[in-house]
């Protein structure tokens, strides 16, 4: 391969990974401009953001076994020509039970980038190159939440928040056109791989069963809740109660990601005198007292938004350290079912998520509360389900490469 052609491909495959992420934070800065224009309430809105977590929950268990059985490029066609028209339908939507339901669709059609661009790594390229590859895409999936919110709130100053989802579907149509054209089929279609539900969830059960992925995934779950209440509560917050503009609320959001992304480097220096659990037990340890303070302070009225950008920093910070260890030591156990594990881990993330952002969605309040409540809430419970589950797990294993993986 060509190093035109590997460079090629990684950013073909980039930006695959970056579509779901992009779909996510590009349209927070236009809330309020959908509340206004749709009659209803920034609160309602981010039932929106529910619904798309709900699709990415479910579609991460779909396109496995599709992927599997019909090869790449097939299920790759369906879920991009799918996003494509969910954009337009957003871009159309004139009621928000449209666009919720809209959001879903596009969803269900993001998974299918996503999980395609991390099986077709495995496919092209050397195995190892692989760790260089994986690594390269989260570089591309951590600069997503940096970049989105920031372009969007540009967009929606200047266009209106229907044009996010033009750029939205010029970009689900460039990946589809690229696809076609220059992504090569890089696994044979399987006719013998059962898509019959029994034979699956088999699969999925003997994964559960095992006491350090349910503890791992369990406690990053929870975190991820944490997260996604953030990203869902955070629009109200600064632009509704601390009455920030949409471009200026993009670059906080992105001055926030700082806090995750840099932490999540620096747990690869803190890997080389720490183990992963005793990394992820402290960070969730951290995360829960400063949602605690978070919780006290937002109820008393102590933090301006000073005080909030702060304590938002704070906590993204443990998420960071905590995040990708959970990751790494649920899956480690598992190398027959390792892409089980994946799936039924990221499902389980999002799904915990969805939740968390509908429990931001249904306090229609002009207070930062709710969203720190299910914040603080989400760390503190993390921290029971790893206290409980490292009871039960015997030898604790790590994955082979000492690398920790971050799920986004």
């Amino acid at each position: 391969m060509t190093k035109q052609r590997y460079f090629f491909l990684i950013l073909i495959l980039g930006s695959l990974s970056a579509l779901g992420p992009f779909s996510i934070d590009m349209y927070l800065p236009g809330f309020p401009a959908i509340a206004k224009d749709l009659h209803t309430t920034v609160a309602r809105v981010a039932l929106s953001l529910s619904s798309f977590f709900v699709g990415v929950s479910a579609g991460q268990l779909l396109y496995g076994p599709l992927l599997d059985r019909f090869g790449r490029k097939k299920p790759l066609y369906v879920g991009l020509v799918l996003y494509v028209v969910a954009s337009a339908g957003c871009y159309l939507a004139h009621s928000i039970d449209a666009l919720i339901a809209l959001r879903l669709l596009q969803a269900l059609g993001s998974c299918a980038a996503t999980v395609a661009a991390v099986a077709m790594v495995r496919d092209l390229f050397p195995v190892q190159d692989s760790p260089k590859v994986f690594s390269l895409l989260m570089l591309v999936i951590s600069v997503s939440p940096m970049l989105a919110p920031t372009v969007g709130g540009y967009l929606v100053a200047g266009f209106g928040w229907q044009s996010v989802f033009v750029a939205l579907f010029a970009m689900g149509a460039l990946l589809l056109v690229a696809a076609v054209f220059w992504l090569p089929e890089s696994y044979a279609p399987d006719p013998t791989y059962s898509l019959h539900p029994r034979p699956i969830l088999t699969t999925f059960f003997s994964v559960l069963r095992e006491p350090q992925f349910f503890t791992y995934a369990l406690t990053g779950a929870m975190t991820f809740g944490g997260l996604l209440a953030y990203v869902s509560g955070s629009p109200l917050v600064f632009m509704d109660i601390f009455r920030v503009s949409g471009q200026v609320y993009g670059w906080i959001f992105a001055g926030l990601s700082v806090g995750f992304i840099g932490a999540s480097q620096v747990n690869t220096w803190l890997l080389r005198f720490y183990r992963s659990e005793q990394i992820v037990l402290v960070a969730i340890a951290c995360q829960s007292v400063i949602g605690l303070v978070f919780l006290l302070g937002a109820s008393q009225g102590w933090f301006g938004v000073t005080g909030t950008i702060v304590m938002l920093f704070l906590f993204l910070c443990c998420m960071g350290l905590a995040n990708p260890n959970a990751a790494a030591l649920s899956i480690a156990p598992f190398s027959k079912n390792a892409g089980s594990a994946a799936a039924l881990m990221g499902a389980t993330q999002m799904a915990v998520g969805a939740l968390a952002s509908l429990g931001v969605s249904l306090f229609n309040t002009n207070t930062a509360v709710p969203m720190v409540a299910i914040m603080a809430t989400s760390a503190v419970l993390a921290l029971g389900i790893l206290l409980l589950g490292r009871r039960l797990i015997g030898t604790t294993l790590v994955s082979t490469d000492g690398q920790a993986v971050l799920v986004h």
